[in-house]
Protein backbone atom coordinates (compact mmCIF):
# COMPACT_ATOMS: atom_id res chain seq x y z
CA UNK A 1 0.00 0.00 0.00
CA UNK A 2 0.97 3.53 -0.82
CA UNK A 3 3.63 2.80 -2.25
CA UNK A 4 5.19 6.01 -3.16
CA UNK A 5 6.34 6.15 0.97
CA UNK A 6 8.19 2.74 0.79
CA UNK A 7 12.10 4.22 1.39
CA UNK A 8 10.62 6.49 4.13
CA UNK A 9 8.94 3.31 5.55
CA UNK A 10 12.55 1.34 5.60
CA UNK A 11 14.34 4.06 7.23
CA UNK A 12 11.64 4.33 9.65
CA UNK A 13 11.78 0.87 10.10
CA UNK A 14 15.30 0.63 10.54
CA UNK A 15 15.95 3.45 13.18
CA UNK A 16 12.70 3.05 15.29
CA UNK A 17 12.54 1.38 18.74
CA UNK A 18 10.75 -1.68 19.43
CA UNK A 19 7.84 -1.51 20.88
CA UNK A 20 7.04 -2.28 24.97
CA UNK A 21 4.84 -4.71 24.96
CA UNK A 22 3.45 -7.07 21.39
CA UNK A 23 -0.30 -5.92 20.06
CA UNK A 24 -2.81 -8.12 21.22
CA UNK A 25 -5.38 -9.47 18.53
CA UNK A 26 -9.14 -8.94 20.10
CA UNK A 27 -10.73 -12.10 18.93
CA UNK A 28 -14.37 -11.61 19.47
CA UNK A 29 -16.91 -14.49 18.89
CA UNK A 30 -16.82 -17.50 17.72
CA UNK A 31 -16.24 -17.13 13.65
CA UNK A 32 -18.15 -18.64 10.94
CA UNK A 33 -16.47 -20.71 8.53
CA UNK A 34 -16.02 -18.18 6.06
CA UNK A 35 -14.98 -16.13 8.58
CA UNK A 36 -12.83 -18.61 9.46
CA UNK A 37 -11.49 -19.14 6.27
CA UNK A 38 -10.70 -15.39 5.74
CA UNK A 39 -8.89 -15.41 8.78
CA UNK A 40 -6.70 -18.80 7.94
CA UNK A 41 -6.09 -16.80 4.55
CA UNK A 42 -4.16 -14.02 6.02
CA UNK A 43 -2.66 -16.33 8.60
CA UNK A 44 -1.23 -18.21 5.96
CA UNK A 45 -0.41 -15.65 3.54
CA UNK A 46 1.54 -13.58 6.71
CA UNK A 47 3.54 -16.65 7.91
CA UNK A 48 7.49 -16.36 7.85
CA UNK A 49 7.86 -19.35 5.31
CA UNK A 50 6.52 -16.77 2.75
CA UNK A 51 9.48 -14.99 3.19
CA UNK A 52 7.59 -11.31 3.11
CA UNK A 53 6.25 -12.74 -0.45
CA UNK A 54 8.44 -9.76 -2.76
CA UNK A 55 7.54 -10.26 -6.32
CA UNK A 56 10.03 -12.24 -8.32
CA UNK A 57 11.05 -14.12 -4.87
CA UNK A 58 10.78 -17.18 -3.79
CA UNK A 59 8.68 -16.36 -1.24
CA UNK A 60 6.71 -14.56 -3.47
CA UNK A 61 5.93 -17.99 -6.04
CA UNK A 62 5.22 -19.77 -2.46
CA UNK A 63 2.04 -17.12 -1.71
CA UNK A 64 0.82 -17.66 -5.36
CA UNK A 65 0.81 -21.69 -5.49
CA UNK A 66 -1.10 -21.04 -2.05
CA UNK A 67 -3.60 -18.21 -3.62
CA UNK A 68 -3.88 -20.88 -6.82
CA UNK A 69 -4.97 -23.41 -4.84
CA UNK A 70 -7.52 -21.26 -2.86
CA UNK A 71 -8.75 -19.98 -6.50
CA UNK A 72 -9.53 -23.40 -7.81
CA UNK A 73 -11.14 -24.30 -4.17
CA UNK A 74 -13.59 -22.02 -4.72
CA UNK A 75 -14.03 -22.93 -8.52
CA UNK A 76 -13.33 -19.89 -10.08
CA UNK A 77 -12.58 -19.63 -13.60
CA UNK A 78 -10.15 -17.99 -15.60
CA UNK A 79 -10.50 -15.00 -17.00
CA UNK A 80 -8.44 -15.51 -20.57
CA UNK A 81 -7.32 -18.89 -22.33
CA UNK A 82 -6.35 -21.53 -19.55
CA UNK A 83 -4.74 -20.01 -17.08
CA UNK A 84 -5.09 -17.58 -13.40
CA UNK A 85 -1.40 -16.68 -14.27
CA UNK A 86 -0.46 -13.87 -16.50
CA UNK A 87 3.38 -13.37 -16.17
CA UNK A 88 5.75 -9.90 -16.62
CA UNK A 89 9.04 -8.59 -15.81
CA UNK A 90 10.02 -6.66 -13.27
CA UNK A 91 13.33 -4.60 -13.30
CA UNK A 92 14.97 -4.27 -9.23
CA UNK A 93 18.38 -3.19 -8.36
CA UNK A 94 19.83 -3.84 -11.67
CA UNK A 95 18.29 -7.27 -11.81
CA UNK A 96 15.39 -8.83 -13.88
CA UNK A 97 12.41 -11.09 -12.06
CA UNK A 98 9.25 -12.18 -12.74
CA UNK A 99 5.75 -10.80 -11.80
CA UNK A 100 2.45 -12.58 -12.09
CA UNK A 101 -0.96 -11.36 -11.69
CA UNK A 102 -4.08 -13.60 -10.73
CA UNK A 103 -6.87 -12.92 -12.97
CA UNK A 104 -10.15 -15.21 -12.63
CA UNK A 105 -13.70 -14.30 -12.89
CA UNK A 106 -17.55 -15.15 -12.06
CA UNK A 107 -19.51 -14.93 -14.71
CA UNK A 108 -22.82 -12.65 -14.07
CA UNK A 109 -26.49 -13.95 -14.67
CA UNK A 110 -27.89 -10.82 -16.26
CA UNK A 111 -27.20 -10.30 -19.59
CA UNK A 112 -25.20 -7.28 -19.57
CA UNK A 113 -21.65 -6.96 -21.48
CA UNK A 114 -20.78 -4.58 -18.04
CA UNK A 115 -17.91 -5.93 -15.59
CA UNK A 116 -17.01 -5.07 -12.02
CA UNK A 117 -13.59 -5.51 -10.98
CA UNK A 118 -12.48 -6.74 -7.59
CA UNK A 119 -8.56 -6.11 -6.99
CA UNK A 120 -5.54 -6.77 -4.02
CA UNK A 121 -1.78 -7.27 -4.12
CA UNK A 122 -0.69 -9.84 -3.14
CA UNK A 123 2.94 -9.10 -2.65
CA UNK A 124 4.65 -7.26 0.25
CA UNK A 125 8.40 -6.32 1.00
CA UNK A 126 10.01 -9.79 1.75
CA UNK A 127 13.08 -9.51 3.68
CA UNK A 128 14.70 -5.88 4.76
CA UNK A 129 18.34 -6.66 6.71
CA UNK A 130 17.69 -9.77 7.57
CA UNK A 131 14.16 -9.21 9.02
CA UNK A 132 10.86 -10.72 7.42
CA UNK A 133 8.02 -8.57 6.77
CA UNK A 134 5.00 -10.70 6.38
CA UNK A 135 2.45 -7.83 5.71
CA UNK A 136 -0.29 -9.07 6.78
CA UNK A 137 -2.28 -6.21 6.68
CA UNK A 138 -0.76 -4.99 4.17
CA UNK A 139 -1.88 -6.86 2.01
CA UNK A 140 -2.67 -10.58 2.99
CA UNK A 141 -5.91 -8.77 4.67
CA UNK A 142 -7.33 -7.40 1.32
CA UNK A 143 -6.43 -10.22 -0.50
CA UNK A 144 -8.09 -12.67 2.11
CA UNK A 145 -11.22 -10.23 1.57
CA UNK A 146 -11.35 -10.51 -1.75
CA UNK A 147 -11.24 -14.34 -1.80
CA UNK A 148 -13.85 -14.16 0.69
CA UNK A 149 -15.79 -12.07 -1.81
CA UNK A 150 -15.26 -14.25 -4.85
CA UNK A 151 -16.27 -17.18 -2.46
CA UNK A 152 -19.61 -15.72 -1.79
CA UNK A 153 -19.89 -14.73 -5.09
CA UNK A 154 -19.85 -18.74 -6.14
CA UNK A 155 -21.75 -19.35 -4.21
CA UNK A 156 -24.86 -16.72 -5.05
CA UNK A 157 -23.72 -15.37 -8.52
CA UNK A 158 -23.95 -11.75 -9.15
CA UNK A 159 -26.17 -10.02 -11.97
CA UNK A 160 -22.55 -9.20 -14.25
CA UNK A 161 -19.41 -10.60 -14.52
CA UNK A 162 -16.58 -9.79 -11.54
CA UNK A 163 -13.05 -10.27 -12.55
CA UNK A 164 -11.28 -10.90 -9.59
CA UNK A 165 -6.98 -9.64 -9.72
CA UNK A 166 -4.59 -10.79 -7.51
CA UNK A 167 -1.99 -7.68 -8.20
CA UNK A 168 2.03 -8.72 -7.89
CA UNK A 169 4.86 -6.07 -7.50
CA UNK A 170 2.10 -3.01 -5.68
CA UNK A 171 5.06 -2.16 -3.86
CA UNK A 172 7.78 -0.37 -5.43
CA UNK A 173 5.66 1.40 -8.33
CA UNK A 174 1.82 -0.52 -9.03
CA UNK A 175 3.78 -2.12 -11.71
CA UNK A 176 1.72 -5.00 -11.98
CA UNK A 177 -2.07 -2.94 -12.01
CA UNK A 178 -0.05 -0.56 -14.81
CA UNK A 179 1.16 -3.90 -16.22
CA UNK A 180 -2.28 -5.26 -16.28
CA UNK A 181 -4.45 -1.72 -17.67
CA UNK A 182 -1.61 -1.83 -20.64
CA UNK A 183 -1.24 -5.56 -21.44
CA UNK A 184 -3.40 -5.71 -25.60
CA UNK A 185 -5.04 -9.35 -24.15
CA UNK A 186 -6.36 -7.64 -21.46
CA UNK A 187 -8.30 -4.67 -23.43
CA UNK A 188 -11.22 -6.43 -24.23
CA UNK A 189 -12.14 -7.31 -20.94
CA UNK A 190 -10.38 -3.90 -19.44
CA UNK A 191 -13.45 -1.85 -22.32
CA UNK A 192 -16.08 -3.47 -20.08
CA UNK A 193 -14.88 -2.72 -16.76
CA UNK A 194 -17.34 -0.16 -15.71
CA UNK A 195 -15.80 0.24 -11.66
CA UNK A 196 -12.65 -1.13 -10.31
CA UNK A 197 -12.53 -1.39 -6.25
CA UNK A 198 -9.28 -2.25 -4.47
CA UNK A 199 -8.52 -3.49 -1.31
CA UNK A 200 -5.23 -2.48 0.10
CA UNK A 201 -4.74 -2.30 4.16
CA UNK A 202 -8.23 -3.81 5.37
CA UNK A 203 -7.35 -5.22 9.11
CA UNK A 204 -6.17 -2.67 11.57
CA UNK A 205 -7.74 0.20 13.00
CA UNK A 206 -7.89 1.96 16.41
CA UNK A 207 -10.65 4.04 16.03
CA UNK A 208 -12.67 1.26 14.14
CA UNK A 209 -12.28 2.83 10.94
CA UNK A 210 -12.47 1.87 7.54
CA UNK A 211 -11.54 4.46 4.56
CA UNK A 212 -13.44 4.59 1.19
CA UNK A 213 -11.91 6.96 -1.40
CA UNK A 214 -12.93 7.54 -4.75
CA UNK A 215 -15.85 9.94 -4.60
CA UNK A 216 -14.03 13.85 -4.97
CA UNK A 217 -13.15 12.37 -8.71
CA UNK A 218 -16.35 10.55 -9.36
CA UNK A 219 -19.02 12.27 -7.05
CA UNK A 220 -21.65 9.83 -8.53
CA UNK A 221 -19.90 7.37 -5.57
CA UNK A 222 -20.58 9.68 -3.04
CA UNK A 223 -25.10 8.82 -2.22
CA UNK A 224 -23.63 5.01 -2.89
CA UNK A 225 -21.05 5.08 -0.56
CA UNK A 226 -22.93 7.03 1.89
CA UNK A 227 -25.59 4.32 1.87
CA UNK A 228 -23.29 1.50 2.27
CA UNK A 229 -21.78 3.22 4.77
CA UNK A 230 -25.57 3.64 6.90
CA UNK A 231 -25.28 -0.27 6.21
CA UNK A 232 -21.88 -1.01 7.32
CA UNK A 233 -20.91 -3.33 10.17
CA UNK A 234 -18.18 -0.86 10.65
CA UNK A 235 -17.64 3.18 10.58
CA UNK A 236 -17.07 3.65 6.85
CA UNK A 237 -15.52 7.19 6.01
CA UNK A 238 -15.30 8.94 3.03
CA UNK A 239 -11.72 10.75 2.03
CA UNK A 240 -7.93 10.37 1.58
CA UNK A 241 -8.78 11.48 -2.52
CA UNK A 242 -8.75 15.36 -2.19
CA UNK A 243 -5.34 17.09 -4.09
CA UNK A 244 -4.80 19.24 -0.53
CA UNK A 245 -3.26 18.16 2.46
CA UNK A 246 -1.12 15.84 -0.55
CA UNK A 247 0.30 13.09 2.05
CA UNK A 248 -3.22 12.38 2.89
CA UNK A 249 -4.61 11.93 -1.12
CA UNK A 250 -4.54 8.12 -1.65
CA UNK A 251 -5.15 8.48 -5.24
CA UNK A 252 -2.06 7.34 -6.57
CA UNK A 253 -0.52 5.33 -3.76
CA UNK A 254 -2.35 2.10 -4.59
CA UNK A 255 -2.96 -0.17 -7.44
CA UNK A 256 -6.01 1.83 -8.24
CA UNK A 257 -3.94 4.73 -9.40
CA UNK A 258 -2.98 2.50 -12.26
CA UNK A 259 -6.33 2.73 -13.28
CA UNK A 260 -7.07 6.57 -12.46
CA UNK A 261 -4.19 7.42 -14.39
CA UNK A 262 -6.21 5.71 -17.74
CA UNK A 263 -9.48 7.60 -16.64
CA UNK A 264 -11.27 4.41 -15.43
CA UNK A 265 -13.85 4.90 -12.45
CA UNK A 266 -12.31 3.50 -9.19
CA UNK A 267 -13.01 3.35 -5.34
CA UNK A 268 -10.45 1.96 -2.66
CA UNK A 269 -11.20 0.70 0.93
CA UNK A 270 -8.43 0.86 3.14
CA UNK A 271 -7.39 1.99 6.25
CA UNK A 272 -5.14 4.98 7.62
CA UNK A 273 -1.48 3.81 8.96
CA UNK A 274 -1.06 2.52 11.90
CA UNK A 275 2.40 1.93 13.86
CA UNK A 276 3.25 -1.48 12.12
CA UNK A 277 2.74 -0.25 8.41
CA UNK A 278 5.78 -1.48 6.63
CA UNK A 279 7.72 -2.82 9.65
CA UNK A 280 8.22 -6.72 10.48
CA UNK A 281 5.60 -5.89 13.24
CA UNK A 282 2.70 -6.11 10.81
CA UNK A 283 2.16 -9.82 11.88
CA UNK A 284 -1.12 -12.30 12.16
CA UNK A 285 -1.09 -11.89 16.10
CA UNK A 286 -1.71 -8.11 15.87
CA UNK A 287 -4.86 -8.24 13.36
CA UNK A 288 -7.79 -7.03 15.73
CA UNK A 289 -9.43 -10.31 14.14
CA UNK A 290 -13.30 -8.94 15.12
CA UNK A 291 -12.41 -5.58 13.33
CA UNK A 292 -11.19 -7.28 10.24
CA UNK A 293 -14.20 -9.68 9.88
CA UNK A 294 -16.56 -7.04 10.33
CA UNK A 295 -14.83 -4.89 7.83
CA UNK A 296 -14.07 -7.57 5.37
CA UNK A 297 -17.96 -7.75 5.61
CA UNK A 298 -18.46 -4.66 4.80
CA UNK A 299 -16.06 -4.69 1.91
CA UNK A 300 -18.55 -7.39 0.61
CA UNK A 301 -21.68 -5.67 0.89
CA UNK A 302 -19.69 -2.84 -1.32
CA UNK A 303 -19.67 -4.84 -4.10
CA UNK A 304 -22.91 -6.39 -4.34
CA UNK A 305 -24.06 -2.82 -4.10
CA UNK A 306 -21.82 -2.14 -6.73
CA UNK A 307 -22.80 -5.26 -8.84
CA UNK A 308 -26.62 -4.33 -8.62
CA UNK A 309 -26.23 -1.07 -9.59
CA UNK A 310 -23.48 -1.16 -12.22
CA UNK A 311 -25.99 -0.53 -15.16
CA UNK A 312 -26.71 3.17 -13.47
CA UNK A 313 -23.26 3.39 -12.66
CA UNK A 314 -22.21 3.23 -15.96
CA UNK A 315 -24.64 6.14 -16.86
CA UNK A 316 -23.81 8.29 -14.49
CA UNK A 317 -20.03 7.76 -15.55
CA UNK A 318 -20.52 7.72 -19.29
CA UNK A 319 -20.24 4.74 -19.84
Amino acid sequence: MRANLLSAAFALAACAPAPDTAPVAVAGPEPTPAAAQLLDDVRILSADNMQGRLAGSPGGAKARQYLLGRLREIGLDPVTGASFEHAFLIERNGVTATGVNLLALVPGTGGSNRALLVMAHYDHVGIVNGEIYNGADDNASGVAALLQIAAGMKARAPLHDVIFALLDAEEGGLRGARTLVADPSFKQMLDRVVLAVNFDMLSRSDRNELYAAGAYHFPWLRPRLEAIAANAKVTLRLGHDTPEPRPDDWTLQSDHGAFHEIGKPWVYFGVEDHPDYHRPTDDFPAIPQDFFRRSADTAELAVRAFDLDLEAIAGEAGR
